[in-house]
Formats: structure tokens, sequence, C-alpha cells
């Protein structure tokens, strides 16, 4: 049903940490399903699922393919980076979309 924290309906924090479920995978979740002005249904299962295809899946075969390529070009080994203006000019614009975005998730939205 409809989270209610006057009727005791719901996952509130000490139930959460009580479940054994790090506290990263319940950020994650979290953000993944956050409404940006409406409420939001949760349901164990889809806490399950979201994890094990969303984050699982999909970061552990980034990782996996990111050590692979390493491995396959580089002998196993990240060589130094040397940038280049273009590469400032664009970690400059990055960073600023990274501000821009924390200021909206600071917001909420």
């Amino acid at each position: 049903g409809k989270f209610s924290k006057s009727r005791g309906v719901g996952v509130f924090g000490d139930m959460a940490k009580e479940t054994g479920i790090p506290a990263d995978i319940w950020r994650f979740y979290l953000l993944y399903l956050r409404p940006e002005g409406q409420d939001t249904a949760f349901s164990w299962s889809d806490l399950m699922l979201k994890n094990n295809s969303e984050l699982l899946n999909n970061l552990g075969n980034f990782i996996n393919r990111a050590g692979m390529f390493v491995c396959k070009f580089f002998g196993g080994i990240v060589p130094n980076m040397v940038l280049t203006q273009d590469d400032k000019r664009l970690l400059a614009r990055v960073t600023l979309e990274l501000c821009q975005y924390h200021q909206l998730l600071e917001k909420v939205r």
C-alpha cells in the first residue's frame, strides 16, 4: 500500500538498516526510483530486480569490459594520461555540467 509514516506503512531508515542491505544499494535504488513531483511505489521484488539487472549486471559488464580493454590494448596497465587543450576544454565543460547537476540534485529535480 501507500507509505504512511503516521500509520507505520513503509520501509523507514531503521527498518532498512535492519535488512542488512548495504546503504549504497538503498541509495542506488531510491535515486533510480525517485519521482520528481509525485508519489512512487516501492516493492521488494522491484528492489531486487533493479539491483540485479541495472546495478550489478550493467555496472559489472562495464567494469569487465573496461578491464578487458586495458589488458588487450595496454598490457594490463592503465597508461599515464596526457591531456590536450581539447581534453581540458571538455573537462571544463563536464565540470560545469556536473555543478549544475549537483545543484538540481540538491533541489530534488
